[in-house]
């Protein structure tokens, strides 16, 4: 009787060593996938580019080529070109403009850029209602018109009271920059940037709708040429700087939608395990266990 229980614990000891025998071997070629260390796996890129950002590997890029010169080079020439004629200065000076406006169009008063200033962000909407994808996600978009206009109004509050400069009508000491102008310039840029890879003619019809509120703030007599002209600089500039920072944290773009940051590295494969019945020596029954990467 002890002899037979003596052989009956050996079979099942060999059984237990072929079974892990058999799991160590299967097991063994796949484990060797998964680098050891995990500083040497390669780090998840982030996909997403900023408006201005040069993409990794590039050739360096000129100075003047730079993200912040593109990004502040319209604006620059719109604000310096305002102050260069701000009151009687300048070849053609805001004296001279409301001189000319004056005479052309006597009596001109309308309220039509108190709402024209917000028309390009209605072409923004009703293009992506109707399907077409912009550059950014919704809740990226959100972030960027936020952060955008938060720039703009505070801004250019800060340089109205700065500045104290008399309206053409003497409404009130809070003429330049125009914050009409403003608002419509930081709206059409962010219309241009989010559809212009999809056809130019989006920015364009954005950039209209701002020229136009600017020109109506001159003829209502509500700003002079120099307010409009920095207003526009002002409005621009803070949709640059806005997408100039924003890293988009909340949330990335797919890797492979056309034209929004770099296909991504695939990622590190993952494995699943594989529990395969088998009979051992002996006719003794056994599972063998095998992780294999997909």
């Amino acid at each position: 009787m002890g002899r037979g229980a003596g052989a009956a614990a050996r079979r099942q000891l060999l059984a237990f060593g072929l079974t892990a025998s058999l799991l160590a071997g299967a097991a063994r070629p796949a484990l060797a996938q998964v680098p050891l260390n995990p500083a040497a796996a390669p780090a998840p890129t982030d996909t997403t580019l900023r408006k201005y950002q040069t993409p990794p590997g590039a050739p360096r890029q000129p100075w003047y080529n730079s993200k912040l010169v593109r990004a502040t080079a319209v604006p620059a020439v719109l604000i310096g070109y305002g102050i260069s004629v701000v009151d009687d200065h300048g070849f053609y000076s805001s004296y001279d403009a409301r001189r000319d406006i004056q005479r052309n169009f006597p009596g001109f008063r309308n309220h039509l850029d108190d709402y024209l200033q917000w028309a390009p962000y209605l072409e923004l909407g009703a293009v992506l209602a109707f399907g077409v994808e912009g550059r950014n996600d919704r809740v990226n978009l959100a972030l960027i018109l936020a952060k955008s206009e938060a720039i703009m109004l505070s801004s250019v509050y800060v340089v109205k009271l700065a500045t104290g400069h008399e309206r053409p009508d003497g409404s009130d000491n809070r003429s330049f920059p125009s914050g009409h102008t403003a608002q419509a310039f930081l709206a059409a840029s962010i219309v241009h940037t989010e559809l212009r890879e999809k056809s130019v003619w989006y920015g364009v019809g954005a950039y209209t709708l701002a020229t136009g509120v600017g020109a109506f703030r001159m003829l209502n007599n509500k700003h002079w040429q120099a307010d409009v002209f920095a207003g526009a600089g002002f409005g621009i500039l803070s949709a640059h700087v806005a997408y100039l920072t924003h890293r988009n944290r909340w949330g990335r773009h797919p890797a492979a939608r056309t034209g929004i940051g770099l296909n991504a590295p695939a990622a590190l494969p993952r494995g699943k395990w594989q529990f395969t019945p088998t009979m051992l020596p002996g006719n003794t029954p056994g599972v063998t266990v095998s992780w294999q990467a997909k």
